[in-house]
């Protein structure tokens, strides 16, 4: 007997979706995947890189910035490639099977092939899937709810940054030591498995999933009229402006863990690695989610209403900070010094509760703000907004590096440069947010039963 039809509209019902769970478990482990790789990338860049005759042959710092924030820059830009066949073509359930096999492919490429030619090659597959597949994750979970339980939709996307980042800390803090044990073989080898897991916990969940048919092009014309096209103008200004608060803080992943090679890295009785101490971001998050939803958000609604757009504008002023404190380290270690890796740790948890403010609430409301027709587009532009604050920091130390691959910026002015940036992003923000005017839109609810 034939499988029955998937559904195509959301349940009818007021309690969490059925399909909820295997969302958040192919999150998890992807997101596990995703973070392992990158938290070696630019270790492996400079300390591991080798030629075709084995030799090795490694990159400057600001060479790997500058290749670690191309590769992210890639990876969020691609949700645009993969939100048009989703919304136009496949839909996001097929997206999302078939850019998975990319991304599988491209981790192992990393893992049997430690030359620059096997580094651009497996985070092209890396950047084509896992970008490709970003936007249509995030919209499919909002597609599993309807009017009824709307309500529920801060919670779940709560619980889906919940699970990325609860994959992103034990990947954070596995495959540092796997590099340093094993190589980059194993390193890169376990990421891949755990998005074959990831794909897999996907696959199961088919039959729970509400699956939005794809538009055709009518997709595409709602892009270029009416109300698709005055959402992508009104949001489209919001993403510019936070694509700043994401170039500053893809730099933990470049920038911070350079800094931290020469900083006291014995904290709590351990010597960490450079590269384990950005697990505290996903730690952080694993903690201020409950924290922000239950105590922070309720504190301050009582003395202002509390808009997705104030979240936004706080968080953004809030990333100011913890680049202030990154000129005042990089000030000591050029006069000698060693600070405390507890710095480092600090400015994460300033940043990361910017992170939940900015982040999370953008998820959500660039869900809630998108025509029906163009979920994974207009999530794709959100996620083009860390495509672009990575682009923007990967051209930025390009022009400060000298044809002989000497920084021509010191570590202070570079992040005082940061801080002033955003700041003025910040404030261009809040200024835009006040005349700013949207408009809800959730996916019809299947007919009661």
């Amino acid at each position: 007997m034939p499988n029955p039809p998937y559904r195509t509209a959301p349940e009818a019902i007021e309690s969490m979706p059925s399909g909820i769970p295997y969302i958040i478990s192919n999150e998890c482990a992807e997101r596990f995947s995703f973070y392992g790789m990158r938290t070696i990338l630019t270790v492996f860049m400079t300390q591991y890189l080798v030629d075709r005759e084995g030799n090795l042959a490694v990159m400057g710092d600001t060479e790997a910035t500058q290749n670690y924030h191309t590769f992210v820059w890639a990876a969020y830009l691609f949700p645009v490639l993969g939100s048009l066949i989703s919304d136009a073509l496949w839909g996001k359930y097929k997206t999302i099977m078939i850019l998975s096999f990319f991304y599988v492919i491209g981790h192992f490429v990393l893992a049997i092939d430690d030359t620059r030619l096997g580094l651009a090659a497996g985070l092209t597959l890396i950047a084509i899937g896992a970008g490709g597949i970003k936007p249509c994750v995030s919209a499919h979970v909002g597609d599993q709810f309807g009017s009824r339980n709307e309500g529920l939709l801060p919670k779940v996307y709560a619980w889906f940054y919940f699970s990325i980042n609860l994959g992103a800390m034990a990947s954070t803090l596995l495959t540092p030591w796997l590099l340093e044990h094993y190589g980059p073989p194993v390193a890169f080898a376990v990421p891949g498995l755990l998005m074959i897991v990831a794909t897999a916990a996907f696959w199961m969940g088919r039959h729970k999933f509400a699956h939005i048919s794809p538009a055709g092009m009518g997709a595409v014309r709602d892009m270029v009229r009416g109300e698709g096209l005055a959402a992508i103008r009104k949001l489209g200004v919001i993403y510019l402006f936070i694509a700043m608060f994401w170039a500053l803080f893809e730099q933990t992943g470049s920038r911070w863990v350079l800094q931290a090679q020469h900083m006291d890295l014995e904290l709590f009785g351990i010597v960490w690695n450079e590269s384990q101490v950005q697990a505290a971001n996903p730690f952080f998050i694993l903690v201020l989610i409950p924290v922000f939803t239950y105590g922070v958000y309720p504190l301050l609604g009582r003395f202002f209403r509390l808009t997705e757009m104030r979240k936004i504008a706080i968080g953004m002023f809030l990333t100011v900070v913890p680049f202030l404190i990154s000129a005042w380290i990089d000030a000591r270690i050029a006069g000698g010094g060693h600070p405390s890796i507890g710095w480092q740790l600090f400015s994460y948890l300033l940043l990361t509760s910017a992170e939940v403010m900015v982040s999370i609430t953008g998820l959500e409301f660039s869900y809630t703000q998108a025509p029906r027709k163009m979920k994974s587009f207009i999530m794709a532009l959100f996620f083009l907004s860390i495509s672009l604050g990575n682009g923007f920091t990967a051209v930025f130390n390009k022009l400060i590096r000298t044809d002989g691959g000497e920084d021509t910026m010191d570590g202070v002015t570079y992040y005082l440069t940061f801080a002033g940036l955003m700041f003025v992003s910040a404030v261009m923000f809040s200024i835009y947010a006040r005349f700013y005017k949207g408009k809800r839109y959730l996916q019809e609810e299947a007919a009661p039963a």
